[in-house]
């Protein structure tokens, strides 16, 4: 085939997921596929009509005749290395379509400039699925934690750190190699209990993430390594420690790591300090299920960033304008495109830009 294409999920557990879905799908219909990884990249040097890879993509050799880049889990890449992945090769750039349950603000806000079209996806897989969502203050966690040992289903424990840091101002916030041991010999003393964080071998993590998946593990401490990529049908609890720490998209991933089967799910947020600003935007998830409504209001917090640098977040207010008013602003750049039809070409855009550099 003429036409190649990549696609970039980061995480390896993702990346071989979207491998295996893309072989199933395109057996015996002469299109090659395959996977490049960190660990793979030295060894297959072969060129596919389809790439489906890592990180390790950003620093291999890739297709030098791209006409698609797929990019996964956009908010894990940052702003020089989507852009790297877009680079012109032979003269041509490719077209880009790029995913997420939540875009980060820069994304939203890149909507503006008419580089890039949202297309939202509000059918549920699973229509009758649903995860209650509670931020748990400290005087009631004995009462979730009692309430997770008699309902007795395989639950995630999320903490942001994997050892205890010295910090003072992180002081209270939670480890998971501390919690792990706490919860062992404190907490769920009658239960199984498994530990995952990104400092393991992937030999560890894949003995670990199958004890889980077997059921042998009833409990998973982690870090928050298990935002994407993680398919565990039968979890149906997470914990999530700390969790001012995370922007809302973040917790939106990764709630959605339970209550993917046939069983409701359920989403513990705890706070480690008595901050009100952060306790009423972690409110937000109580009421809304909804990823792009999450983004928005992330945006609004958060602001947009800078688009014409690399800073993915901050504020830089529009005089006349709402910038978290996506549907005004989604009819302002419709209405400028008939006026102007060249703003709806991304290539003739980039020329523009060019041009006044």
């Amino acid at each position: 085939m003429a036409i190649k294409a990549c696609t970039w999920p980061p995480p390896k557990i993702l990346a071989a997921q979207h491998f295996t879905t893309f072989s199933t799908l395109l057996a015996g219909q002469g299109v090659t596929v395959g996977m490049l990884t960190g660990a793979t990249a030295k060894h297959d040097t072969k060129s596919y009509d389809i790439t489906i890879g890592t990180h390790a993509l950003l620093y291999n050799p890739r297709p030098k005749e791209v006409a698609l880049v797929v990019i996964d889990e956009q908010h894990r890449f940052g702003v020089e290395q989507r852009a790297s992945l877009l680079a012109a090769r032979n003269k041509t750039v490719p077209h880009l379509l790029t995913m997420t349950a939540t875009p980060i603000p820069r994304t939203l806000a890149l909507t503006l400039f008419g580089d890039l079209a949202i297309a939202t996806l509000d059918e549920q897989p699973n229509p009758n699925k649903k995860i209650t969502t509670k931020v748990v203050p400290e005087s009631a966690r004995a009462k979730a934690y009692d309430w997770i040992n008699h309902k007795n289903e395989p639950t995630f424990i999320v903490c942001p750190l994997i050892d205890e840091s010295e910090s003072e101002s992180l002081n209270n916030v939670k480890s998971a190699k501390l919690e792990f041991d706490r919860l062992k010999t404190a907490v769920f003393t009658g239960k199984t209990i498994g530990l995952l964080h990104g400092r393991m071998s992937a030999k560890e993590k894949a003995e670990t993430i199958q004890k889980f998946r077997a059921g042998k593990t009833q409990i998973l401490v982690s870090t928050p390594v298990i935002e994407v990529g993680m398919d565990m049908p039968d979890a149906t609890i997470i914990v999530i420690e700390s969790a001012e720490r995370y922007g809302l998209a973040s917790l939106h991933q990764l709630r959605g790591r339970v209550g993917r089967g046939s069983k409701e799910g359920f989403c513990f947020i705890f706070m480690s300090n008595n901050s009100k600003t952060a306790y009423y935007r972690l409110k937000h998830l109580e009421t809304i299920t909804r990823g792009m409504t999450l983004a928005e209001l992330d945006m609004k917090n958060r602001g947009q960033g800078d688009i014409f640098g690399t800073m993915q977040h901050g504020f830089k207010n529009l005089k006349l304008a709402d910038i978290g008013n996506l549907e005004l602003l989604e009819q302002v750049k419709l209405e400028a495109q008939s006026i102007l039809p060249e703003l709806s070409s991304y290539p003739k855009l980039q020329e523009t830009a060019r041009a006044t550099d």
